[in-house]
């Protein structure tokens, strides 16, 4: 919901489309206070039963929350007055499309009242939970990591040596314009893997390098560009595309030298940045952005947070065609889940 990242949309999202709803808080007669943000685009398709929704975040292939921004002394009005605002409009939807809605933020407590108290109803679907960091007082690596991965802690830490004494492991950190000079060898490392061959890497899609890289320079602006390096022996082994909001980081993409698998370079990558977070000044929360259907046991980072995809009928009414859509959608993927663990579950015929 930064202003880069909506500035960065249109190049994937065509302006009338995108929808941004501001409020602002009268301190004096002659000064006004921003105090909420929420963007969206407007969908109209399979997703939302064909019929027309407004869908937050605008770009969630890339994005990690549907949650407006709201200030911290006004949040409960706030959502009153978006809500109320969206229900009074006769040229916008009254259905809100929220796909990675966290369901245990403050933002979100917020939100389910005021659409209580406007009459609405905030209907879930898919669950799932996403590894995030939250790191305690006092927290270094050893500390941090014996909490977060319990009694697999000594066979990771293993694992994670064990890269070490195959080479010079090294870690580097680039941040600002540095981080945007290294985004193209980001880029190349995805694109040289199997999303490279099936044509879903980031440096094959036009528009959407033309979005990552224009994101990258108005985040880099402001200092809250990041991209870390794993590197053995000078041959790079994983890099993580990271964003700053404020003391909260965000993990959009890993690449990763699918040559090196044996190693663990994605494991070994989170590790190395935990290890310099907590050698430093770690974000206050680190958002790992892991969809549905990635296992949170891959990752090493301790906390979870649910997530939920989420349909808002905004106003009194009955649930319509985007409700219908997201049941059949969540149906469809349990039977299809079922079907695999069967066949996964029988035996083969020699």
């Amino acid at each position: 919901m930064s202003p880069a990242a909506v500035s960065a949309a249109t190049l994937l999202v065509p302006d009338d489309e995108i929808v941004v709803l501001c409020a602002w808080a009268s301190e004096a007669l002659d000064f006004e206070q921003l105090v909420g943000v929420w963007a969206f685009r407007r969908e109209q398709g399979w997703r939302s039963g064909l019929s027309g929704v407004l869908a937050a975040p605008l770009v969630p292939l890339y994005e990690v929350s549907s949650l407006p921004v709201l200030d911290r002394d006004h949040a409960a009005e706030v959502a009153r007055a978006l809500l109320r605002y969206l229900l009074a409009s006769s040229d916008l939807p009254h259905t809100l499309r929220l796909p990675l809605l966290p369901l245990d933020s403050p933002c979100q407590a917020v939100l389910a009242e005021a659409c209580r108290q406007t009459g609405g109803e905030i209907s879930l679907y898919e669950r799932w939970v996403r590894p995030v960091m939250a790191p305690q007082a006092g927290d270094d690596l050893e500390r941090y990591l014996r909490r977060a991965l319990g009694s697999s802690y000594k066979k990771r830490m293993q694992q994670f040596r064990a890269v070490g004494k195959q080479g010079a492991l090294t870690f580097r950190r680039s941040r600002g314009r540095a981080a945007v000079d290294a985004l193209e060898a980001f880029l190349t490392l995805e694109a040289s893997g199997w999303k490279g061959e099936a044509g879903t890497a980031i440096a094959c899609l036009p528009a959407d390098a033309a979005y990552i890289r224009r994101m990258a320079e108005l985040f880099a602006a402001d200092d809250s560009l990041q991209i870390d390096t794993l590197l053995l022996d000078g041959r790079v082994l994983a890099m993580g595309l990271l964003v700053e909001s404020g003391d909260r980081r965000h993990f959009l993409k890993i690449a990763y030298d699918e040559a090196q698998a044996r190693h663990s370079p994605g494991r070994t990558l989170t590790i190395a940045m935990l290890q310099a977070d907590l050698a430093g000044t770690p974000p206050a929360f680190f958002d790992s952005g892991a969809g549905e259907h990635v296992d949170a046991g891959t990752y090493v980072w301790g906390e979870r947070r649910e997530m939920a995809n989420a349909i808002i009928r905004v106003g009194p009414g009955r649930p319509g065609a985007a409700q219908a859509a997201a049941l059949g959608r969540m149906w469809l993927r349990r039977l299809r889940d079922a079907a695999r663990a069967r066949s996964a579950r029988s035996p083969r015929k020699s």
